[in-house]
């Protein structure tokens, strides 16, 4: 099948391995992997923002790059949700002959989790030196897109470690995009009670879907002294990707 992977501009500029993990994921479940090279954002910060003219035109420009794909895959909970739960809402603002097209995309895209699990059945053992690893369930992932077990049934392909559930594991980390901008005082709370729950889980590794809330959880983690925890992206855990393999 030939597949569209929109790597997100977070992860184009701050972690590029995510990116190229999830490319070798596609390609191990067979997929036929196409990175258009003028991809840019999904347009989410403009939608949340209530900028929806901006949003309109990039949602148009993913629906030129990606209009010869089958599916298309998005290594975030964050911006999946976007192009599948959101799109659909700029319908209105758009002439209705572009509707049909905006609306298909919305319908073929896939978080990377749910597509390996539920359209490429994917079945690859993968080792790592990683004893332990906690799971933290990013909010649109888990609120927009119902991804849950789809990651924790990847991990469990993987030999050498073991899943030990963090309190708290649905609980925001206190990014939300503009809102740790707007509330940091808010979001630093609720982001050090998040390190609480991982510590207290005793993991060597926190892992999760959404580069943005990677960065929120990392940096408090080193801010409060964690030096040692890591902070992992599932598909680089899927991938071998860890930097310990």
């Amino acid at each position: 099948m030939r597949v569209g992977l929109f790597v997100t501009c977070l992860v184009d500029l701050m972690r590029p391995r995510i990116g190229f993990a999830a490319l070798e994921l596609l390609q191990a479940a067979g997929c036929e992997v196409v990175v258009p090279e003028t991809q840019t954002c999904c347009g989410q910060p403009g939608y949340n923002s209530g900028e929806r003219a901006s949003a309109i035109a990039l949602a148009r420009k993913a629906v030129r790059e990606f209009a010869d794909c089958e599916y298309v895959v998005v290594p975030s909970g964050s911006c999946a949700g976007m192009i599948r739960t959101h799109y659909p809402d700029l319908l209105k603002d758009v002439p209705e002959a572009e509707r049909e097209a905006l609306r298909a995309l919305s319908a073929r895209t896939y978080e990377l989790t749910d597509f390996l699990v539920n359209i490429a059945h994917y079945q690859k053992n993968t080792k790592t030196s990683i004893k332990s690893i906690t799971y933290h369930d990013s909010c649109a992932g888990l609120r927009e897109l119902g991804i849950k077990q789809q990651p924790r049934a990847l991990l469990a392909q993987v030999e050498g470690t073991e899943l030990k559930e963090m309190a708290e594991c649905e609980q925001c980390c206190g990014f939300g995009g503009t809102f740790a901008i707007k509330f940091g005082d808010i979001s630093a709370h609720i982001a050090e009670r998040k390190c609480e729950n991982i510590a207290a889980s005793g993991a060597e590794a926190v892992v999760l879907g959404d580069l943005g809330c990677m960065l929120n959880i990392e940096g408090r983690l080193r801010r409060r002294g964690d030096a040692t925890t890591q902070v992992l992206h599932v598909a680089e855990v899927l991938a071998g990707q860890t930097g310990r393999e």
